[in-house]
Parts: structure tokens; C-alpha cells; sequence
């Protein structure tokens, strides 16, 4: 027997109009040059409509693909839902892959047209003329020198237009957007989201035991829209109704600091890297954020340090989340639960690091070499596997990639635990592990205690070849400033003593100025390794 409940479609056509219809007086603000622009959601509305109608009269039709190059501006988040409602597919692109990559990417998307931020036009016109299926390139602000090649003005089509637009009534299993993984290996990979994917995922996040997000609250989304859906804040802050804050490229600490100071920010969304440099103007500079609450961290592995000094030092709740391009991206965050409020306060911090219980709806499991399902015991270690309503089943065009997808799951590539309560312990990507004399060592376990000297900004750690034990650990180290010579190897090893296993100490480590990072902020190991493959070890190693 059927149930007799409407059949009604899971599309974010419903969100744009109940921003419309409910939030239309809640406030968009966006960083440029010239200060903050700040406008209503009702304004934003009307503008998204000038936009999809704008881009009907450039003759794009359901299906087709519209590239958005560019950072975290008003127009940026217009063309997050103009393009998706309309029944085109949004393709976001990476505003900092190399050249080769660029051209590849819009021509395997077979983007149409493609929106750029005025800054980022030199980087798009020099792949310009190996594009082979851009017809229109539309400038998002003013160019700082005339367009070497023939381009519209995102203003002056928007003027054009009429108000209002008849919106398609879309299923929800079309196509709304499309990512491409950061390519760390090979080319890129797109993952294509249907419109139900990212409505769900969307309700999924704003549940109160995920993201928390509120109504009252005012987003700042630091994480670029460039990658996996922007984390779906956008969507999620027009369907609550929270206002959102868009920094543009100003991303300095200082610049993010004034930021959240003069829009009320109570909601961040970054990376670590990015969330560390905060941290550190605040704590050098004394500044208080008293309306900030909550900043959800994911992307890479949260420090300890950064954990409990945003606990201690400025009252705001740090949060861990995973996830991955292939899941929308939302997989799992790390909330302590109910009963583990009365815990002692090193379990719980212990628990806070974890990469946290799978969202609703999310299911995860860890299989191990031979096969088999691994016990969820937190200790024995395999590939974490993903499958749920807002996880890829297959890449864009790519049929080389089937290997990932076994038995209706997604292979994640990463390597991982799951204890008795359902929270995941990340280990490793596979390719990161170092494997010392048969036996693995986690470099980002390694990586996380390193980080807690005091002395440390950054490090990460790769595996270099050993004579003896095939592989051994590299610790590559960022020194905070000031610290002068104190930070040497013999220091290092002495303060990581009984943090580690003695086996996992690095056999060397080395001063570095700077972590090479992948275009979403994660180290980037293929350069440091490629940096490094001829290292000779210290004599005593």
C-alpha cells in the first residue's frame, strides 16, 4: 500500500522564493574594493530573477552548463540560484587551478557561458582561445584594464531585463550543479549534484545537532563558493533566513577580523589554515569578537591548539566537520553528545578532534583489505566507504573512475576508524600514510601533535625513503615568528616523547617558510614530496 502524501519536488527553486517570500528583509552583505555592499534578500530576489532571464535571452536552456569563475561576491551568490532554478547546471570554477587545468575543466563541463569577477579576467582570457564551447564571457564588476577579448557587462544585461521571471517547474532529479575534485592526481573529476541531492543535504545541515544554523544568525562563508557548493551555506542561509557576509579575495585575518566585527558575524565557515591565522591576529592583537559563537572547521585535520584557543582565549565554539566534494559535501561532524556532557574534559577535546558521526541520512562504514566490514571499535583501521541521498553514484564523463564506487558505496580513498559511538577517526588519505618497516604511521596524527608546540605555526609530515626501514617520517615545519634557533630537531623530538609512539618520532625535521597548499587550502604533499624524494638522512637515522 502507497502512502497518499504529495508527490512535491525537491528543488531550490523553493528556497530562492522562500528567501523571497519570508526573509526578504534580512540582510546580504558582500566585501569589494570599495567597502561593503549590503542589500535584502527581497533586492537579491528581484536581481536573481534579471539574472536567469539575462542568461534565457544569451539562449541558455535547461541542461546547460553556465561557469561562475570567481570569489565570494553578491553577483557570485545570484548565480548560485539563477542558474540552478532556471534549469541549468551551475558549474563553479576552481579560481586557482593552473592554466592547463582551467581550459580542461570548462571544456569537459562544455560550459556556455561563463561568469567572471573582474580581478580573475587575466587568468580566464589566457585560456580563452582554447576554450571550445564558451560562447559568452559575462565581467562581474569593472576590469582594471580593457578585456583583450570581446566580453558582457554583468550590470548592464541585468538593467536590461524586466522584472520577474516564470521560473520552470523543475524535477528534482535534474541536474543543478557540477564541482570538480582539486585534482591532486590526474585531472579533475566532476561531480554532477541533482537539485534533491542539494535540497536534502541542505536540511540535513541545519538540523540542531550539525551546523546549527539559525535565523538569527549572520554567515560568514569564508570557504569559497568555488568549492563543493560552498559548503551549501548559501543554501542553507536563504531557506533559515540567516544573513550572510561574503568576504570577496579580502581573506587577511585582519581583513576577516574587521569583517565579522562590523556585520555581527556569529557563524564562520573556513578552513584551518585560515582559521589559524584569525586566531593569531586575535591573540596578538587583543581584539574580542563578542557576537561570534560558532566557526565549523573542515577541509583538513583540526589542531588541538586551535581547538582549545578558541575555547579558552575567546569563548567561541570550534567545531570539526568531514566531508568531501563526492558528498555534497557534508559527511560527518563532531558534536559531543548528551551523555558525554559529564565526561573529563581530555575525552571530551578527544572526541572534539574526531571527524565527528555521519549526518542523517549519511550512512559510513570502514573496510578493511581482505574485504571485510571492520567492527566499529575505534581501532581497527580500512577505507572509509560512504553511500546516502547526497553522495555521487558516478563522475562526470569519467568512466576510468569506476573503480571508486563498490556495491552501491563510495570508495573515499581515505583511510579511517569508527568507535562504538558512531564518530569517525580519520587516519590518513591512503596515499599519505608512511609506511616504516611494515607497520603504518599516521602522518596527520603526527602532524596534529607537532602543530601543539607552541613554537609551531604549521607542519606537515611525508614519508621519505629509508635504507632500512623503507620509509620514515619527515616533518616539514613552518617556525611561528620569533622563535628564533630554538625549534631544532633535538627539541622536537624531546617534546614529542611520550605524545607518540618513539617509533613514530620523525628522523628528521626541517625549517621551512611556507606549506605548499592545494587551490582549497589543504597541504599540498605531492610538492613537498616532490621537494624532498632525494633527501639524505641524518647519519644516526
Amino acid at each position: 500500500m502507497d502512502g497518499l502524501m504529495m508527490d512535491w519536488p525537491l528543488v531550490l527553486t523553493h528556497f530562492l522564493e522562500r528567501a523571497r517570500r519570508l526573509h526578504h528583509r534580512r540582510v546580504i552583505a558582500s566585501r569589494h574594493a570599495g567597502g561593503v555592499h549590503r542589500y535584502t534578500y527581497g533586492e537579491f530576489a528581484r536581481r536573481t530573477d534579471r539574472l536567469a532571464g539575462a542568461l534565457t535571452a544569451l539562449g541558455i536552456r535547461r541542461g546547460d552548463r553556465v561557469g561562475t569563475f570567481g570569489w565570494n561576491t553578491h553577483q557570485h551568490l545570484e548565480a548560485y540560484f539563477a542558474v540552478p532554478c532556471m534549469g541549468a547546471v551551475l558549474h563553479t570554477i576552481n579560481v586557482r587551478l593552473f592554466p592547463d587545468l582551467l581550459a580542461y575543466v570548462i571544456n569537459h563541463a562544455g560550459d556556455r557561458v561563463v561568469l567572471v569577477d573582474a580581478a580573475l579576467l587575466p587568468a580566464l582570457e589566457k585560456v580563452r582561445d582554447r576554450l571550445t564551447t564558451v560562447e559568452r564571457v559575462i565581467v562581474m564588476g569593472s576590469p582594471a584594464a580593457p578585456a583583450a577579448t570581446a566580453v558582457l557587462d554583468y550590470e548592464e544585461l541585468l538593467g536590461a531585463q524586466p522584472e520577474g521571471f516564470a521560473w520552470p517547474a523543475l524535477t528534482e532529479n535534474e541536474a543543478a550543479a557540477l564541482c570538480y575534485t582539486s585534482g591532486t592526481t590526474g585531472n579533475p573529476k566532476g561531480v554532477l549534484y541533482s537539485h534533491r541531492a542539494l535540497v536534502l543535504h541542505t536540511l540535513g545541515l541545519s538540523i540542531t545537532d550539525a551546523f546549527q544554523l539559525r535565523e538569527r544568525d549572520v554567515v560568514l562563508a569564508i570557504v569559497p563558493m568555488f568549492h563543493a557548493n560552498c559548503w551549501g551555506l548559501p543554501f542553507g542561509a536563504a531557506m533559515l533566513g540567516s544573513s550572510i557576509v561574503l568576504p570577496g579575495p579580502y581573506l587577511q585575518p585582519g581583513d576577516l577580523a574587521d569583517l565579522i566585527e562590523s556585520e555581527g558575524v556569529t557563524f564562520v565557515g573556513g578552513v584551518p589554515t585560515i582559521i589559524a591565522a584569525l586566531y593569531y591576529h586575535l591573540k596578538e592583537t587583543g581584539r574580542r569578537l563578542p557576537t561570534l559563537r560558532q566557526i565549523i572547521v573542515g577541509g583538513s585535520a583540526l589542531p588541538r591548539t586551535l581547538l582549545e584557543g578558541f575555547d579558552r582565549d575567546l569563548g567561541v565554539e570550534v567545531v570539526h566537520a568531514w566531508g568531501m566534494t563526492e558528498l555534497s559535501p557534508a559527511g560527518s561532524v563532531s558534536r559531543l553528545r548528551g551523555q558525554m556532557e559529564g565526561w573529563p574534559h581530555e575525552e571530551q577535546t578527544r572526541v572534539r578532534l574526531m571527524q565527528g558521526s555521519p549526518f542523517p541520512l549519511v550512512e559510513l562504514r570502514v573496510v578493511q583489505e581482505d574485504g571485510r566490514e571492520a567492527p566499529w571499535d575505534g581501532v581497527t583501521a580500512g577505507e572509509l566507504q560512504a553511500r546516502g541521498p547526497w553522495v555521487v553514484r558516478q563522475y562526470y564523463d569519467d568512466a576510468g573512475s569506476a573503480d571508486r564506487f563498490v556495491n552501491g558505496w563510495f570508495r573515499t580513498g581515505d583511510v579511517a576508524a569508527i568507535d562504538d559511538w558512531g564518530f569517525v577517526r580519520l587516519l590518513e588519505r591512503t596515499k599519505d600514510l608512511v609506511k616504516s618497516g611494515g607497520e603504518w604511521i599516521s602522518s596527520v596524527d603526527l602532524e596534529n601533535a607537532i602543530m601543539g608546540h607552541p613554537q609551531v605555526a604549521e607542519a606537515a609530515v611525508i614519508a621519505v625513503a629509508h635504507p632500512r626501514w623503507a620509509e620514515r617520517p619527515l616533518a616539514c615545519v613552518v617556525p611561528r615568528p620569533g622563535c628564533g634557533g630554538e625549534l631544532t630537531r633535538a627539541a622536537l623530538r624531546s617534546w614529542l616523547k611520550g605524545k607518540v609512539a618513539d617509533w613514530w618520532l620523525p628522523d628528521d625535521v626541517v625549517l621551512i617558510e611556507s606549506i605548499p597548499k592545494t587551490s582549497v587550502g589543504k597541504f599540498d604533499k605531492k610538492v613537498l614530496r616532490e621537494r624532498f624524494k632525494d633527501y639524505v638522512w641524518p647519519e644516526a637515522s
